[in-house]
């Protein structure tokens, strides 16, 4: 106990204050960076139509693409001071060393600001792309009507109108900073999810590192309660609809600024660590003549639990969503204990991958010591670690992170089926899973397609959660590219980094196309 005591004392005073301030700040910094950049891309390819103003409204979502330790990665090569960039502006302004000119260190809280709010504002811009573009047009009319500039109509009437869709994005946004770690520590700043990481890892103190996990719960309940708080709100701009904003035509200089700064997010944020990434994989190819065996085995673990993931979630996702709406057809007196499951079960995806595997470590243990013990009851050697020992408590642990796409996409593919069609089938005498075999099944294949990549991908990209429950000598391309970045070899990382951001891309294309059927309805 006194042990324990003391260090709570070691974490309170030297520990817990830093990481808390520096977490604090860094969510206020991407918070309100994130607001900016996505508030004022959807107004401005909502209400004004200038050159590449089609491209932009869908290029705007490609930063979601890249993970932000990836876009860390990039930039700590592309702003070093022996980098591209510096390089090109002191042979510019005729400098010949580093000391002469340099640009100020990324390695900062400020940096660390920046590169996330440019790889997470469309979060943000794609929730209040949708709600500008569903606003009623006669509301904005009136207010010009009555004498109010445009730019008193937009902050009067239009953004208003759109905050509890702000409030959604902003928020998922946040969850995502709080979940980075790899950013965080390639940019030298110290937050809880990274002081959870050191804490188990480095200073082996998993009591620690629980301690630390619960500090951040507080912060995550705080965010889903905002973003259910704005997702309860979200429909109060369709009531009055009648038509959509009519853009207004921007010509000559006006269009050409427009077109500049909606391309600025995009060029920073996606282009240009993306144009590096794929340089610096095209350099390696040539100078190796192809890639190491390590690399090749880490994307085959990575395809490997990836995709164990993905089925097992789109399997449990199905089961809960299906048992939800049987449940609320048949009025079962226990149907509120399923839509209760269903809602504890999606809570998963709002925790940090850090929390998770904090939460996870110890049931982990307690099965993996019931199977040895039943096992050797049976007269068999002990079979050691089964979950810790192998990739099956990754897979657990990306199916409970992600089990919210999956039961949200099974969901909304049943919301489209009428409910004739199983009182139809049952009364000809289908049972329930017959139902869900012959009429649910066929008509959710795309919906499940659909969660489906969403989850192998982000079971691709999750760093967090891997970098702490992932067996002995087990590596896949998040972990890969972590540790060439904390050894500073950038160019083997950067294969790893450009396979991860081609998989991104999929999910994307998906998204955008599914944000302009909604915006041209």
């Amino acid at each position: 106990m006194h042990g324990e005591a003391g260090h709570w004392a070691h974490l309170l005073e030297f520990v817990l204050p830093t990481a808390l301030r520096n977490t604090v700040l860094l969510l206020l910094g991407v918070g309100i960076l994130a607001a900016c950049l996505g508030v004022g891309s959807a107004w401005l390819v909502t209400a004004y139509d200038f050159p590449l103003r089609a491209m932009l409204s869908w290029a705007l979502l490609l930063p979601l693409a890249v993970p932000t330790y990836i876009v860390a990665f990039a930039y700590l090569d592309i702003l070093h001071p022996l980098g591209p960039i510096q390089t090109l502006v002191r042979d510019l302004l005729g400098y010949d060393s580093p000391r002469q000119f340099r640009l100020p260190d990324l390695r900062s809280l400020p940096g660390a600001i920046f590169l996330l709010g440019f790889v997470l504002y469309p979060y943000v811009y794609l929730s209040t792309r949708i709600m500008f573009s569903t606003q009623s047009a006669s509301l904005l009319e009136a207010a010009r009507t009555l004498g109010a500039t445009g730019r008193s109509t937009f902050f009067r009437v239009a953004l208003p109108m759109a905050r509890p869709a702000i409030a959604v994005g902003v928020s998922l946004a946040l969850l995502e900073t709080l979940n980075d770690i790899g950013a965080s520590e390639f940019l030298g700043v110290q937050t809880l999810t990274v002081s959870v990481y050191t804490t188990w890892i480095t200073r082996n103190d998993l009591a620690g590192a629980a301690q630390i996990a619960l500090a951040m719960l507080v912060i995550v309940a705080a965010l889903v309660m905002l973003e259910r708080h704005g997702r309860r709100r979200q429909r109060y701009a369709d009531t009055q609809r009648t038509r959509n904003i009519r853009p207004l035509g921007l010509r000559g200089g006006a269009g050409v600024l427009a077109c500049l700064l909606g391309s600025l997010p995009v060029i920073i944020g996606f282009i240009a660590p993306a144009l590096y990434l794929l340089d610096a994989t095209l350099t390696r190819l040539h100078q190796v003549g192809g890639v190491s065996e390590q690399l090749l085995r880490s994307a085959g673990n990575t395809l490997y639990v990836a995709l164990a993931a993905t089925l097992l979630t789109v399997i449990c996702g199905l089961i809960v969503a299906w048992a939800a709406r049987i449940t609320r057809q048949a009025r079962a007196s226990k149907g509120w204990l399923v839509r209760t499951g269903a809602r504890i079960a999606t809570s998963g995806y709002a925790l940090p991958g850090t929390v998770l595997a904090i939460g996870l470590l110890m049931p982990f243990i307690f099965v993996d010591r019931l199977i040895a013990h039943l096992w050797t009851m049976l007269g068999h050697a002990d079979p050691g670690l089964v979950l810790m020992g192998s990739s099956a408590a990754l897979v657990v642990a990306y199916a409970i992170r992600f089990l919210a796409i999956s039961i949200g996409s099974v969901e909304a593919g049943l919301a489209r089926i009428p409910p004739s069609m199983e009182q139809a089938a049952r009364l000809l005498g289908e049972r329930p899973a017959g139902v869900l075999r012959r009429i649910h099944l066929p008509l959710l294949r795309p919906a499940l397609g659909a969660c489906a990549l969403l989850i192998f991908v982000d079971a691709m990209k999750e760093l967090s959660a891997t970098l702490l429950l992932r067996p002995v000598n087990f590596d896949t391309l998040a972990t890969w590219l972590y540790a060439e970045a904390a050894r500073g070899t950038y160019e083997e990382g950067a294969i790893a980094a450009l396979a991860i951001v081609i998989a991104g891309l999929l999910p994307v294309i998906i998204l955008a196309r599914t944000q302009l059927r909604v915006t041209r309805r």
